[in-house]
């Protein structure tokens, strides 16, 4: 359990604050993240890793000489944003291109995706190298789609050695993907991880059990057996990773016996006494073997086993020299003749003008009580969704939900209070939940919520047919990013019923033509219904997949926090405009979040 905290919510910025600060010789902290303190002496490919926050040393900790030239760090458990990518890579780019190299999850494809859409546009050389090393979390036929977890590690090792070394872009990515493609890691809890200010646990296993094929974000086991004595659990793994060595592969081989956070160095060493024979006996050479904590869990107790297959191209960058705060291998000097970074300015950019009609004011107004009206909700469920996510997956839903509307609410706020209209006013309510929010949800909340705002612009109070078209575009928006479609388990099973069905009532010119509101109550009722029918479902997308018969049973918590959200959010929006809202009338609709004295959960609060 984590015991050391102010306000739970506050645990990551906090951590990677003290952090930055233990280390300033060697890092500095800049917006989403950390850098190296020395820019290069000449130009050089940035590896920048990046995640979650509770796996330390990853991600922070591996900045340094032969390794990353930062970490993107996003709240615990959760992927970063966009902004706070795109923040760091302009951070540590220095004229070579910018690679960023992170584990399979849905939110950090989406998030450094963006980012990278964004620095090409500016000019910068950008790539993504996924890390998809899991053995247990899909079929070799599907390796695509494996979750990246302590093979982490190895991929970030080889790559940051090779930019260290001077290689471009293109053969730093090369170099990567090679690495990925030849490491498999296979990993078992024996007690789930509890956040900061948690009561329990997001997952319990009985007493001598284990749940074989764990992720890193707190998720459980692929199945739950006895915990076997450690020789047997050795055979296990070894087993298991050599059943997919990889075809013509050598016999030279990098290992890793990673513990998840609270498994002892001394249990570990008595399990490689088990692996590390069954190897040799193999016909293997290990090179240069790590047993340690790489890769964590939080609290989580449990261990992981990595083997990377070598060749002589990705050796010498295994076996190379690096210096980070967390790890060191031989003796790597820091950059002769590097300048030291500079500082970044605590000048904040002017606020934007805004240029919108009155009776977009008005309605700019009904937004917000819309918005607030979703978080009074979203604090209310935060408890349950979190519950809902942790049955299959990282239990983050209802913290990443909460962190994205109070953010969304607040930016909204400030928005209407300079004068924004109803379109200015969602949009800045979108790019704050994405950017706070992080994840899967967070970044599409807030493009949904921004396209949302895009549609109806700043001139008109929506009639019937502009508010189908706005939230059609929402719609579009989110499956556009997410790919996902009806049945996959996700948000989507309850939007797109509730746009499809408020779209046609709409059109009914005889019915709802006059009554919106009405027509937004059902649809938002066929929203919660579909989003209850999902608990039938087997999750096809997102974390949940590869626990996807543990899934079966509960509906899934990102339809139903849609649902819940529309429902609240109907009476508002599909109401007449209202007064145009001025400063204090916007701070006092937008809620106590606006102040500064909204109700906060626990962070560690199952979400």
């Amino acid at each position: 359990m984590t015991r050391i905290f102010n306000d739970p919510s506050d645990f990551a910025e906090e951590a990677l604050a003290g952090f930055c600060d233990v280390h300033a010789d060697l890092v500095r902290q800049v917006t989403g993240g950390a850098v190296r303190r020395r820019r290069p002496a000449k130009p050089k490919v940035a590896v920048l890793a990046g995640g979650g926050s509770g796996h330390y040393p990853a991600f922070a900790g591996l900045i340094g000489t032969g390794l990353a030239d930062g970490a993107v760090v996003g709240n615990i458990f959760t992927s970063p944003s966009a902004q706070q990518a795109y923040a760091v890579a302009k951070a540590a780019e220095s004229g070579a291109g910018v690679v960023f190299t992170y584990g399979n999850y849905a939110g950090d494809v989406l998030n450094f995706g963006m980012a990278s859409e964004r620095l090409a546009s500016e000019g910068i050389q950008v790539e993504n190298v996924l890390v998809t090393d899991d053995v247990a979390s899909a079929p070799p036929s599907e390796s695509e789609k494996r979750r990246g977890i302590a093979g982490d590690f190895t991929v970030f090792k080889i790559m940051g050695a090779a930019a260290e070394a001077g290689a471009d872009l293109a053969d730093v990515v090369r170099l990567g993907r090679k690495a990925n493609s030849l490491t498999r890691t296979i990993g078992s809890a024996f007690h789930g991880c509890t956040f900061p200010g948690a009561e329990t646990p997001l997952f319990t296993l009985k007493d001598r059990q284990m749940g074989l094929g764990l992720g890193i974000h707190g998720e459980p086991g692929l199945f739950d057996t006895e915990l076997p004595p450690a020789k047997e659990l050795g055979q296990e793994f070894v087993a298991r990773l050599l059943a997919e060595t990889p075809h013509g592969a050598g016999d030279r081989i990098a290992v890793i016996l990673n513990g998840l956070g609270s498994t002892k160095h001394e249990e570990l060493f008595v399990l490689w006494l088990t692996i590390a024979p069954l190897l040799r006996a193999a016909g293997y050479t290990l090179v240069m073997p790590e047993v340690g904590e790489l890769v964590t869990s939080l609290d989580m107790s449990g261990v992981s086993l990595t083997i990377t297959w070598l060749d002589d191209e990705l050796e010498p960058l295994w076996t190379a020299p690096a210096e980070t705060p967390a790890y060191r291998r031989g003796n790597a000097a820091l950059q002769a003749g590097a300048a030291p970074a500079e500082e970044e300015s605590d000048g904040a950019a002017a606020p934007d003008a805004f240029d919108a009609t009155e009776e977009s004011r008005g309605y700019a107004a009904n937004c917000l009580a819309a918005l607030a009206a979703a978080r009074d909700s979203l604090h209310g469920a935060e408890a349950r969704l979190g519950d809902m996510d942790a049955v299959a997956g990282d239990g983050d839903h209802g913290r990443g939900m909460v962190r994205g509307i109070d953010a969304a609410t607040t930016a909204a706020q400030d928005a209407a209070a300079r004068g924004a209209g109803a379109g200015a006013v969602l949009a800045a309510a979108g790019d704050a939940w994405a950017d706070k929010a992080g994840g899967t949800s967070g970044v599409l909340w807030g493009a949904g919520l921004r396209s949302f705002g895009e549609a109806l612009g700043n001139e008109l109070s929506p009639g019937p047919s502009e508010l189908a078209a706005a939230v059609s575009a929402f719609a579009a928006r989110i499956t556009g990013l997410g790919k996902a479609e009806i049945g996959d388990k996700t948000m989507v099973d309850s939007l797109l019923p509730f746009a499809e069905t408020l779209s046609r009532l709409l059109a009914d010119g005889a019915r709802h033509s006059d009554h919106p509101a009405a027509a937004w109550a059902e649809a938002a009722a066929v929203s919660t219904a579909a989003a209850e029918a999902t608990a039938s479902l087997r999750p096809l997308k997102g974390r949940a997949r590869p626990l996807a018969e543990k899934s079966v049973g509960t509906a899934d918590p990102g339809a139903t926090s849609l649902a819940m959200i529309f429902t609240v959010m109907g009476p508002h929006l599909a109401a007449p405009a209202a007064a145009p809202a001025t400063a204090p009338a916007a701070a006092e609709a937008a809620g106590p979040a606006a102040h500064g004295t909204a109700t906060r959960q626990p962070a560690g609060t199952p979400s």
